[in-house]
């Protein structure tokens, strides 16, 4: 009988545990989420010379928002907190500290600058702190056996001037080309793209590479002295501000080279439209998302939900400034890695589940472009489609093209 009545007990006990407990058991937390809450960082150049990239934190926020509004991700809100950087390493580095060891995020998520991110990534793969899809394509941020708590999310700058490369074989051999880049890792990270695309010809096709620094008030002089060599080819790349000086001083000195311009300032309402469309045509750039300029999309499903979320919950955001199509793109791949964390949301698992996207889309990455990672690729985007600017707006031309760089 007393065997009995302890099994009985037994079993009660085991039915309670299943009842209350056996979920909670199953839920796993690192520090920056809890029941109710998961705290995301954010570092953004809301200030200096890359301020024209802060639209993309702003999207962010916006969108964070209203996932919250709808209930959150598996219950939980996400406390999104954001810091200026200014474009200043030393400045990242003390944000980057501030939101891991007072704010105690989860992780940092999309911030911006390559000479930012490379100031942070020691410290936060040092930390095991996610330092997930930073908002810069430099190559190296793909390099899982090193820097296993690194990953990016856009095309990495090298794929993408190597497509520039291969288009100018083709179309133009015998092209004099007169490069303009930023002096740090993500302009040298291009240069390196553009030489590597272009192999043995890169010698003598390259007839003058100048650098310039962040802190120049203006770059103008550096366009006249690319124009003396009489390149025909001019390969511009520069972050949004001094894309549109360059754009504007090439019309005014007439310099009718064929302009190429990285995708970092491809964005009609940050660049080209403050350079003045009449000086803006006919420059090629290379695309991963739809432009909201293009008419081609007036009937496109993700494109009417982005001018929805933007009409609804970011009205005072410019839907032309590419940066909100960005922000409102990689926000939506974060809230599926953290859909797909479920109850785990430690920062291993974070990472394992970044590291696990099969063809996923957003809704405006173009048409055969899909998002694909894995524990060897931290490269989530790897396909570029080419375009002209006409009119007002970027036309699409030829096919989707995969440019993978290995890490």
């Amino acid at each position: 009988m007393m065997i009995t009545r302890r099994a009985a007990l037994a079993s009660v006990a085991a039915i309670a545990l299943a009842s209350t407990g056996a979920f909670a058991a199953d839920k796993k937390y690192d520090t920056g989420a809890s029941d109710t809450e998961i705290k995301i960082g954010n570092i953004m150049p809301y200030s200096g010379p890359a301020s024209a990239y802060g639209i993309i934190g702003k999207t962010e926020a916006a969108y964070f928002k209203k996932i919250n509004a709808e209930g959150g991700i598996n219950g939980r809100k996400i406390n999104f907190i954001s810091y200026d950087d200014a474009y200043s390493p030393p400045k990242a580095v003390e944000q980057a500290r501030k939101l891991v060891e007072s704010d105690e995020v989860l992780l940092i998520f999309n911030s911006l600058g390559t000479p930012s991110n490379t100031a942070i990534q020691k410290y936060m793969n040092a930390k095991k702190v996610p330092q997930l899809f930073v908002a810069t394509g430099a190559t190296k941020w793909n390099d899982p056996s090193n820097f296993a708590w690194t990953m990016g999310w856009q095309p990495s700058y090298q794929a993408e001037s190597r497509i520039y490369a291969k288009y100018l074989l083709k179309e133009k051999p015998d092209a004099k080309i007169a490069v303009l880049y930023q002096n740090d890792d993500y302009g040298k990270d291009y240069l390196k793209g553009l030489k590597d695309g272009l192999g043995a010809k890169a010698a003598s096709m390259i007839v003058m590479e100048e650098s310039y620094e962040t802190t120049e008030p203006t770059i103008d002089s550096h366009i006249v002295k690319l124009k003396s060599t009489g390149a025909d080819v001019f390969m511009n790349i520069t972050t949004p501000k001094f894309a549109a000086q360059a754009i504007k001083k090439a019309k005014e000195i007439d310099w009718k080279a064929l302009h190429l311009l990285n995708n970092v300032s491809a964005s009609v309402g940050s660049v080209l439209k403050p350079a003045g469309y009449e000086n803006s045509q006919d420059i090629i750039s290379a695309a991963y998302l739809k432009d909201v300029s293009d008419p081609q999309w007036k009937d496109d499903a993700g494109m009417k939900q982005f001018l929805e979320f933007m009409a609804k919950d970011f009205p005072e955001g410019d839907k032309l400034d590419g940066g909100t199509v960005v922000g409102y793109g990689v926000a939506q791949t974060l809230v599926q890695v953290l859909k797909q964390c479920g109850d785990d949301l430690t920062r291993e698992n974070v990472m394992k589940q970044a590291a696990s996207l099969r063809n996923f889309r957003t809704e405006m990455l173009l048409p055969g472009i899909t998002i694909n990672t894995s524990a060897t690729d931290f490269a989530p985007v790897s396909q570029l489609q080419l375009m002209r600017f006409k009119g007002e707006k970027w036309e699409l031309f030829g096919d989707v093209i995969s440019a993978d760089v290995g890490g």
